[in-house]
């Protein structure tokens, strides 16, 4: 079994992130170290140049996110952390499988919609072929296993469709290319809103810092946005029935129960009709107990450029020997010569 998944390099990990999906992959991680199976994990610093951006912000983006990644638990030792741009496979493959992939198929994707906007005419091409970029990324490794989320999965069953047709047209029926990726939809994969408004999500986007908690957050400033988030007078009820209606209490009991690992119905069974003064100070502490010692860990890994360096260099180094058969038959199941 080998899990593939990446991320785009934006820089300022918050909550949410770690919550709803970089926990997971830590988790994963875990898992597949006992069962004998490997992670990859990767920085998606290639896709991120689909959109407008800044360079010098995306390289120290893509440092901070390896800090912020390895802080959480992603250990370079049991998985291969590298990012993309380090790996030419990638944007190999993707070309070579746009041969495969169909104008049809692209049109369908809603993220370039979605991104795009109006000015559909003025979006890169990069931003367009994304998907099959995103197609590369698992085929290279003769990934079994991507973990999506909603927004995704219609990317993986391009990817099956793309590797599918690539196998079908170009290789025999016992000796395929490509293996079909399934997907994997973590079991918890908390949607964590904003902290000033329970039906957004929190995202880093938001003018408000105190939307968010940061991964940057010293434990005082933490403790500051819990106790000032956005909630309601009433005491909490027994039963989540009784959240209807009160968003912002329903976010904070919800983000509560991911961070201890426990569900929302067990949260308020221990604080049923207490109100937010007393609930507020727990949660403060368990969000520090948490996030601090990964907070310290950040912090100290952000300034150490050379040993990000090192990780994502010794992770690229392994990721190229894995990608190099796959990328290899393809080139020769298209009949390309290479030297």
């Amino acid at each position: 079994m080998r899990v593939v998944s990446g991320i785009q390099p934006t820089g300022s990990l918050h909550l949410g992130n770690y919550l709803g999906a970089i926990r997971n992959w830590v988790r994963m991680q875990d898992a597949m170290a006992e069962d004998g199976g490997q992670c990859l994990f990767f920085l998606a610093d290639l896709h991120a140049i689909s959109m407008p951006h800044n360079p010098a912000e995306l390289r120290a983006a893509t440092l901070e996110m390896t800090a912020a990644l390895v802080a959480c638990g992603i250990d370079p030792a049991r998985s291969v952390l590298f990012n993309q741009a380090q790996v030419p496979a990638h944007a190999e493959l993707q070309w070579l499988l746009t041969g495969t992939a169909r104008m049809g198929w692209l049109n369908r994707m809603t993220q370039f919609k979605d991104k795009s906007g109006k000015n559909r005419e003025g979006a890169s091409v990069a931003l367009y072929t994304y998907p099959v970029l995103q197609a590369a990324d698992v085929l290279l490794y003769q990934a079994t296993h991507v973990p999506v989320g909603e927004d995704q999965k219609q990317h993986l069953e391009l990817a099956r469709d793309i590797a599918q047709k690539f196998n079908n047209d170009f290789c025999e029926p016992d000796a395929p290319v490509f293996t079909l990726p399934d997907p994997i939809v973590p079991p918890e994969a908390a949607r964590i809103m904003s902290l000033r408004d329970g039906t957004a999500k929190m995202s880093k986007s938001d003018p408000s810092d105190m939307s968010r908690i940061n991964l940057a957050d010293n434990p005082d400033t933490m403790a500051k946005k819990v106790k000032k988030a956005k909630t309601d007078p009433e005491p909490l009820p027994g039963e989540l029935a009784g959240l209807a209606g009160r968003p912002e209490a329903l976010n904070l009991v919800s983000i509560y129960a991911a961070i201890e690992g426990s569900s929302p119905e067990a949260v308020l069974a221990r604080f049923a009709g207490q109100g937010f003064g007393a609930f507020k100070p727990a949660m403060a502490e368990l969000v520090v107990e948490t996030l601090g010692p990964i907070r310290q860990r950040f912090v100290e890994l952000k300034e150490d450029r050379e040993s990000l360096d090192a990780i994502l260099a010794r992770g690229a180094l392994h990721a190229r020997d894995i990608g190099v058969p796959t990328l290899k038959a393809a080139y020769d199941a298209l009949g390309l010569i290479r030297g």
